[in-house]
């Protein structure tokens, strides 16, 4: 019997409706401004801190919706943003530098929807706004570090050549002293280091019967030293902000040493701060067994050789040269030994692995110590307004060189398995080149994203509203059984969108909704000039709707199709915004067909299916 459907297919269409509505219900709640507490370097907060933090909003009479301590983190719900910002600094003072804290945006879904998986779609930074951060390379210390290099290097140089020197230490910002004994060394060691080092500049010293030679960097390599720092930054912040999941995020250099880093739709802002703030690194020290230790914490260190603490606070005696460093590693994971306890397990590159490998088997039966360096904000500024880094190093790790390692191994004295999760984290994503500091950290927003999305809902509603009374007057009743399936299919895209891990609706995302609401009537406006077209050709109102919705599926499917393969194309070479359209419009694309073809056909045959009617109102 023509138009008429198996039950299933009804209750598919129902289902699937009914599926999406449930998921879009979540973006009617909308967010409350809240401030999120965490404990630095993968700590937990406890009920001390909450009762902290508690006293401290009763106190300067702040008033909030809600806090709570789940998983680790406190979460403070506010009423509106000028109380969250205002709360912000009183909370900061009162928990210290120890803990994190952060301005977040936490979604108002009611815990049945959540507890189903049901989340609010994330908005990017045009509409929702997000977490908006601008950071500072400590360029001062990109060159320390390099000089210290550059120091190792000379070294390794001059006593290849049996050159002996005085000493060789940093002058200034980016200049190497070398002291030698006589002219004749000055002239070699000079002879050798131009040779070897000819981005650098070399003039001797000889007053006062002191024979130096001072390298320093040229011009063009400090520009380009400079840049290097800036662009590796950039690439290891992309790759941290790719491990936080975060869609269509913004990392971009914004003059001579800043970077700016945008996250839209981020939940932990928290977690984001601290990992992208955080300059972490390791390195592989071998221990002066031989040192003194209560002479070396007095003063009175070796040689070659500092004073470092372990984590319990007691000095450790390390050789000043570093065997490896973070930019050797690879790749690195968390895990517990066969006693539970936290582990870090490290991969190497081909070179770090030689170097590894080379210093284990010399050195079987000595001590090993790993050394885990951190720049934190010491709260002072420069007169020029710069934050200054504070540089905290400490001994996690002292361990007996059994064997001879290889490009994996792995580290043991970690506090946490949450610590030891974010340092792999970290150590994954690279070693900054440079320390970085957060200059300034927001919400973009609220105003402007709101603006946004009113306009953009105002534009969805009124192109909506044009296309229903368009379709509602040419085609009366199955205008309106056309308007049902708009309806449909913008639920649809909204539930679709807001079940898809990392989806971001940005701007033109509402564009490509309000596109695909006009692509949408195209292929109803189709099937209905099609079964008109029947009509006029004597067909009954059966047959009619039988070959309308028959002839139009193959026109429909290749216009569609078409498109989807265009927007396809817009995903795969586009970034930002443009990739944004692309998933929306996609989307608006499979379940427009869907609700024009499936969904009116299922409306339809309920109506008329099995009747005998003599006219349509169409």
């Amino acid at each position: 019997m023509l138009n008429r459907y198996p039950l299933w297919k009804y209750l598919m269409v129902i289902f699937a409706i009914a599926v999406a509505a449930l998921y879009a219900l979540p973006n009617l709640y909308g967010e409350d401004p809240a401030i999120q507490v965490t404990g630095a370097r993968g700590a937990s907060v406890d009920m001390s801190t909450l009762d902290t933090v508690t006293q401290a909003l009763d106190k300067e009479q702040l008033s909030h919706k809600s806090i709570a301590l789940e998983n680790g983190t406190i979460l403070v719900r506010f009423n509106d943003t000028d109380t969250q910002l205002t709360a912000r600094d009183v909370i900061a003072e009162a928990v210290g530098g120890e803990k994190i804290v952060a301005l977040n945006l936490a979604p108002a879904t009611p815990n049945w929807l959540e507890a189903i998986g049901a989340e609010p779609m994330k908005l990017g930074l045009d509409l929702r706004g997000g977490v908006h951060f601008l950071m500072e390379v400590d360029m001062e210390a990109a060159m320390g570090r390099l000089i210290s290099q550059q120091e190792e290097a000379f070294r390794g140089e001059l006593r290849e050549e049996r050159i002996r020197y005085r000493a060789i230490r940093p002058q200034g910002g980016d200049s190497v002293e070398v002291l030698l004994r006589d002219a004749e060394q000055l002239a070699q060691a000079k002879r050798v280091l131009e040779s070897a080092h000819p981005d650098m500049l070399f003039n001797e010293s000889t007053s006062n019967g002191r024979f130096a030679l001072i390298a320093s960097f040229t011009d063009t390599r400090l520009q380009e030293i400079r840049n290097y720092a800036i662009e590796q930054n950039i690439t290891i912040l992309r790759n941290r902000v790719n491990e936080l999941g975060v869609a269509e995020p913004v990392v971009q250099r914004q003059g001579a040493s800043r970077i700016v880093v945008q996250l839209p739709g981020v939940q932990d802002t928290a977690r984001a701060k601290e990992i992208l703030g955080a300059t972490a690194t390791l390195e592989f020290r071998e221990v002066d067994s031989q040192a003194d230790i209560t002479a070396a914490a007095s003063g009175r260190v070796p040689a070659g050789s500092e004073v470092k603490q372990d984590r319990d606070g007691r000095p450790v005696v390390l050789k000043k040269r570093v065997i490896l460093g973070g930019s050797s590693i690879t790749d690195a994971s968390s895990s517990a030994d066969e006693y539970g306890r936290p582990q870090v397990n490290i991969s190497l590159d081909s070179e770090g692995g030689n170097r590894m490998s080379a210093f284990s088997r010399q050195n079987i039966g000595k001590l090993m110590a790993t050394v885990f360096t951190e720049y934190k904000d010491s709260g002072r500024r420069t007169p020029e307004g710069s934050v200054i880094l504070t540089k905290h190093e400490e001994v996690i790790n002292q361990a007996t060189i059994q064997s001879a390692l290889g490009r994996n191994f792995r580290i043991t004295g970690i506090d946490s398995a949450a610590e030891a999760h974010n340092l792999a984290l970290l150590l994954r994503a690279g070693a900054l080149i440079a320390p970085i500091s957060i200059v300034e950290e927001r919400t973009i927003g609220p105003s402007m994203g709101q603006q946004n999305i009113d306009m953009g809902v105002q534009a969805c509603i009124w192109g909506m509203v044009a296309v229903m009374l368009f379709t509602l007057i040419y085609y009366r009743k199955f205008g309106f059984i056309a308007n049902m399936a708009l309806m449909a299919n913008l639920v649809l895209i909204i539930g679709v969108m807001s079940m898809i891990p990392g989806a971001t609706m940005t701007l033109p995302g509402i564009a490509g909704i309000v596109l695909t609401v006009g692509m949408a009537v195209d292929a109803n406006v189709l099937i209905f000039e099609r079964i008109r077209e029947e009509l006029r050709e004597g067909r009954n109102p059966q047959q009619a709707i039988h070959q309308g919705y028959s002839n139009a599926f193959s026109t429909i499917a290749d216009a569609n199709i078409t498109t989807l393969i265009t927007a396809i194309i817009l995903f795969a070479v586009g970034t930002g915004a443009i990739k944004g359209f692309a998933v929306t419009l996609s989307i608006g694309i499979l379940t427009s067909m869907f609700t024009a073809i499936v969904g009116t056909r299922c409306v339809v045959n309920l109506l008329y299916g099995g009747k005998r009617i003599d006219k349509l109102s169409i």
